[in-house]
């Protein structure tokens, strides 16, 4: 990244200074550009060329530098695969308290060519293109995996807003920030680092009664695709659907289970009601921490989210 003006003094500096419940008054200024799970990404410093996924989740500088490994594997193996990914480095800083910060620094991209606005502002035979480019490099990580016999696995995470569409026809895949990939059938991410997010009173019951699902569920190419598609309910643009099942089924026959309207529609209405819980729970869980226990909620969570 040779443009990169965002190095660790920065970040340092940045961190120090930052309130994630309330940005405007950190001593570096930021803005969000969107929220992961795990992870904000954030335009610091008016550096707009730069998109930092702060991800602080880590006890430990060797957990961080663990984490930041696994990163850079999962996407030497998307490259490898065939898929294309934003130039990006990691940055690891110190946090507050023991925590240690992981930045992710990926180029930053145009906003209006993320593919969950294009579906708002293209033709149906434009977007129909679009989706079939979607996946063709989707299949490529099927392909990628039965080459690799099972001695290495990878996950995506196939929804909409994963994918930028450049006007050069480049089709970029951002979602790297989570490295989802089985080594000799062993899951690399340590799936407690997915709980440091989630309310502390009830990461019991979301180990029990979520977690694998969530860890397997980007292994699945019907679930995958499902995903995929159910993101239209929530972008409103349920005309698509039916069109995009057809050209989805077609395009990987022999390979998944047929779609189904039906199914896809009742896999939305059980995510979105999952993750709407979610991220209430949070809100409480930082009302618990800051208000009640007089502690620091390291976590930046966004407002009222349209489903």
């Amino acid at each position: 990244m040779a443009e990169l003006k965002l190095n660790e003094e920065i970040l340092q500096e940045f961190e120090r200074g930052l309130n994630p419940q309330n940005l405007q008054i950190s001593t570096i200024p930021c803005q969000v550009l969107g929220y992961g799970e795990i992870s904000t990404v954030l335009q610091i410093n008016e550096e707009q060329t730069i998109a930092a996924k702060r991800m602080p989740l880590f006890s430990t500088t060797a957990g961080a530098e663990k984490y930041a490994e696994n990163y850079q594997n999962y996407c030497d193996r998307l490259r490898e695969a065939g898929l294309k990914v934003p130039e990006d480095i990691t940055i690891s800083v110190r946090g507050h308290g023991d925590l240690t910060v992981l930045y992710i620094l990926q180029k930053q991209l145009p906003p209006e060519r993320f593919c969950h606005k294009l579906i708002h502002s293209e033709t149906e035979i434009f977007l129909n293109e679009m989706v079939l480019r979607i996946v063709q490099d989707i299949e490529k990580i099927w392909t990628y995996n039965q080459n690799h016999q099972q001695k290495i696995e990878l996950a995506i995470d196939g929804q909409l807003s994963n994918w930028v569409l450049l006007e050069s026809g480049e089709l970029l895949f951002i979602d790297t920030s989570t490295p989802l990939m089985h080594e000799n059938g062993i899951e690399v991410l340590d799936p407690e680092l997915l709980l440091k997010s989630a309310p502390s009173f009830l990461r019991w019951l979301i180990r029990w009664q979520f977690l694998d699902d969530v860890m397997s569920r980007y292994y699945d190419p019907h679930l995958v695709y499902t995903d995929l598609i159910a993101n239209l309910f929530k972008e409103q643009c349920p005309d698509l659907v039916d069109p995009w099942i057809k050209a989805i089924n077609s395009a990987t026959k022999g390979r998944v289970i047929s779609l189904s309207r039906n199914k896809i529609e009742s896999y939305y209405k059980e995510d979105k009601l999952i993750w709407s819980l979610f991220l209430a729970l949070r809100r409480i869980d930082r009302f618990i921490k800051m208000k009640l226990m007089q502690q620091r909620y390291e976590f930046v969570l966004p407002g009222k989210i349209k489903r």
